[in-house]
């Protein structure tokens, strides 16, 4: 599955925001954005602001959940047209398909230090969903479902890194961090979100 190679600092410059997927990083000084919370270029921070247009504004929202859950503009399309389908708001609908993802819920359990590396993860055959191995990183998790560390992986490096940072996980998961376990107890809600996320002005663009 294609997915971004670039150096991902630039992204939360670009998007205006901390977006925090570099880890453990982003918690530090030495993240770019603490030095230049300002866009990419060369011609450094502008004197005037430049005020977005309603498409910009659309835009830049897309792009920055778009990248926070790193995924490409096709599959991300197609998660909206999934959530379009389903009944009620399409806009909470779609966050909560996004934060069902088997890479993100590898992060939020804390097992990893980013979703970049929690998909890795999973690509790699570390994760385990009701016992089973899954390396599909956008595999959608539903209640019930309990996911896992592998027994062969439990003593990774920088696994054991992800667990230091001791984040705390949401109250739609029931971690248990001794086992490496993580069980679903609910669907997502969009309360469970904290992030500042307009979703709105994402379903407005794809509803041009």
């Amino acid at each position: 599955m294609a997915r971004y190679r670039g150096p991902v600092c630039r992204l939360c410059r670009r998007s205006g925001e901390k977006l925090y997927l570099k880890g453990e990083k982003c918690f530090t000084d030495k993240c770019p954005f603490e030095k230049r919370p300002y866009p990419p270029g060369q011609h450094g921070p502008t004197k005037k602001s430049v005020k977005l247009s309603i498409y910009g504004q659309q835009l830049r929202e897309k792009q920055k959940v778009k990248w926070m859950y790193g995924m490409l503009e096709a599959q991300f399309k197609r998660f909206f047209r999934i959530a379009q389908s389903m009944p009620g708001n399409t806009g909470e609908n779609f966050l909560s398909l996004l934060e069902r993802r088997l890479d993100n819920v590898v992060f939020r359990a804390g097992f990893a230090k980013s979703r970049r590396q929690a998909r890795q993860f999973v690509r790699h055959g570390h994760v385990r969903v009701n016992g089973h191995k899954v390396d599909i990183p956008s595999y959608l998790v539903k209640p019930g479902d309990i996911v896992e560390v592998a027994e062969d992986f439990k003593n990774n490096v920088e696994l054991k890194g992800a667990l230091e940072m001791n984040r705390p996980s949401p109250s739609w998961l029931k971690v248990d961090k001794e086992n490496l376990k993580a069980e679903v107890l609910r669907v997502p809600q969009r309360d469970d979100i904290t992030h500042p996320i307009n979703e709105r002005l994402i379903v407005e663009f794809y509803s041009r």
